[in-house]
């Protein structure tokens, strides 16, 4: 499978009062066609800037980025023509209806006013708009208007397409309906680039993840070989009563492959294992005949979020008043 989107070491400076900042430092990235690349990493990390650049918004300072084979400097135009960019916040015109916008986004692609008019009502439909089409956009929902910025960035059915943090802001149901559309979209060939901070999404919707942190590329594979670097699973239980910690300890020694963890003042253990869901059925079997009662059990496998904290020290969502790559 040929690459579609490709990037070799990229470089982007800015000037801050403290001095020079590196939003990028020599990030590589590819990503095949017909698969969806998640770019994770906190506010501030580069995503935005990676974005800018390879859909010609930013020159790099330094580095070289292909899009559907064409140079992002050599060839910005052409680049244009071939993709489809959903930013952080719905670039849509609230004064105008959601017909208006996406006809006037057919327009300025040159689809003429037949081709446009089709194109429009069509995605209005797909994204499930359609009862709001002719009403202005400034009475619509948030999720109603990240679906209409959508639905935008798809007119001229690019074989690329950048989503940036494409469901910031929304309540979980709105995100919700917006992953089954993204992956809709997917189903139907469009090769994706997605930047996000919820490990969730991209947990959820990537082929391929690379996690970025302070520019650089600190990690990169599927999000279960991103999983498997934290370790594997764990049995956990927390206990009814703290006078059963030893008890409970001893229990899961016999299935761990590595240290018991306790935690008195949650009163809670855990350890990694080996043997999965066999491991679990003697840990219950050994609590039950040493007469301890739990509150919770379970089999835990790491998440993103374990990856991440894991990978660089610290959580994955910061405040986004820090973000200097938004400021920029």
């Amino acid at each position: 499978m040929a690459d579609i989107i490709t990037a070799e070491g990229l470089v982007k400076r800015y000037k801050s009062r403290s001095g020079e900042v590196r939003a990028l430092d020599g990030l590589d990235l590819t990503v095949p066609e017909g698969s969806v690349l998640g770019l994770l990493g906190p506010n501030g990390a580069g995503k935005t800037t990676v974005v800018r650049i390879l859909t010609t918004l930013l020159e790099p300072d330094e580095g070289s980025a292909h899009v559907a084979g064409i140079d992002v400097r050599a060839d910005p135009k052409g680049v244009r023509a071939r993709i489809g960019l959903s930013g952080q916040y719905a670039a849509v015109d609230e004064y105008l209806t959601g017909f208006e916008n996406l006809d006037m986004i057919g327009r300025l692609y040159k689809l003429g006013r037949t081709t446009s008019r089709a194109r429009a009502r069509e995605l209005l439909e797909r994204f499930e708009l359609d009862e709001a089409a002719d009403r202005p956009v400034k009475g619509y929902s948030g999720g109603m208007r990240r679906r209409l910025d959508l639905a935008g960035a798809l007119v001229a059915e690019p074989r690329v397409l950048f989503l940036d943090e494409p469901t910031t802001g929304l309540d979980p149901r709105s995100r919700t309906g917006m992953w089954e559309v993204i992956r809709e979209l997917v189903r139907g060939g469009t090769t994706l680039l997605l930047t996000t901070q919820y490990l969730e999404e991209a947990d959820r919707l990537a082929d391929d993840i690379v996690v970025i942190d302070k520019g650089r590329a600190i990690a990169h594979g599927t999000a279960d070989e991103l999983k498997l670097q934290v370790g594997g699973e764990r049995v956990e239980l927390v206990l009814l009563d703290p006078a059963d910690l030893e008890s409970a300890r001893a229990v899961l020694a016999k299935v761990a492959v590595g240290e018991v963890v306790v935690e008195q003042d949650r009163r809670a253990l855990s350890a990694p294992v080996s043997g999965g869901a066999a491991d679990l059925r003697t840990v219950l079997t050994g609590l039950a005949r040493a007469s301890v009662e739990v509150t919770d059990v379970g089999l835990r496998r790491p998440t993103l979020d374990d990856v991440f904290l894991n990978l660089t020290g610290h959580a994955a969502q910061t405040d986004s008043s820090k973000d200097t790559e938004d400021a920029a």
